[in-house]
């Protein structure tokens, strides 16, 4: 035996390895797409900024405002009236929930691409003929004029997600369900935030008119006043002019 029939064996299971390390590496590099991960971010610990030095900071257990839901923040009857009419009649709000609807939908289509298909189906003919078109049989009775016949059908599928394709396209369908339930979220929050501000402008607006009557009704009273004292001689009528 000769020294090349020796190590023959050898080299065919390093040529098998490394067909296989080439195999595996190809498979790897055709995979779709890196795996997502989080930019790291540097945020501020407080958005607020400072406080003046005679006022103590919140305690750390104190909740924000902006995790509290509005009927704790607006105790107006009136406004949380306001608010729920705006919420169950606002088209804006309607079409942001009918968007995360369809983004339901469209991951779970997605996502059914992942597993397999199958397919069955069934059908049945039956057909009749005239008597004196079927004839008749050698003994002379007629043949048999009605013919039926069916059957069942069934099929699978599966593509087997080798590259990840499926995978990154099920998480892109996720993100733009998150995308959709975040916008929905903003749409409601601005939709309270515009008819609190509304309402609060609105009774602004009211407390200054009866703040304006109540002057204009203190400044007539005034001048009745002067022009009683003015009537029996205890004014003059640049007083009442004044007035």
């Amino acid at each position: 035996m000769s020294k090349c029939d020796e190590y023959a064996p050898v080299v065919n299971k390093i040529a098998q390895a490394a067909i296989a390390g080439l195999l595996i590496l190809m498979m790897a590099a055709c995979n779709v797409g890196p795996n997502y991960k989080r930019p790291a971010t540097s945020t501020p610990q407080s958005f607020r900024g400072a406080l003046a030095p005679d006022i103590a900071p919140p305690a750390p257990a104190e909740a924000s405002l902006g995790d509290e839901k509005w009927p704790a923040v607006f105790e107006d009857p009136v406004l949380q009236q306001l608010v729920v009419e705006a919420l169950q009649n606002n088209l804006d709000l309607r079409v942001a929930a009918q968007r995360v609807l369809e983004a339901q939908a469209q991951a779970g289509i997605v996502r059914s691409q992942q597993f397999p298909t199958i397919n069955g189906g069934a059908s049945y003919t039956a057909l009749q003929i005239p008597s004196s078109l079927a004839g008749n049989n050698s003994n002379g009775t007629p043949n048999n004029s009605f013919f039926n016949g069916g059957g069942l059908t069934a099929s699978a599928a599966w593509n087997l997600d080798f590259w990840g394709l499926y995978r990154r396209q099920t998480e892109a369908a996720r993100a733009e369900l998150l995308a959709s339930q975040w916008a929905q979220r903003a749409t409601r929050v601005t939709l309270v935030q515009d008819v609190a501000q509304a309402y609060f402008q609105l009774r602004s607006l009211d407390a200054q008119l009866e703040i304006t009557r109540s002057t204009i009704k203190a400044r007539q009273d005034s001048l009745q006043l002067t022009q009683s004292l003015e009537k029996y001689g205890a004014g003059s009528l640049a007083d009442t002019r004044q007035a």
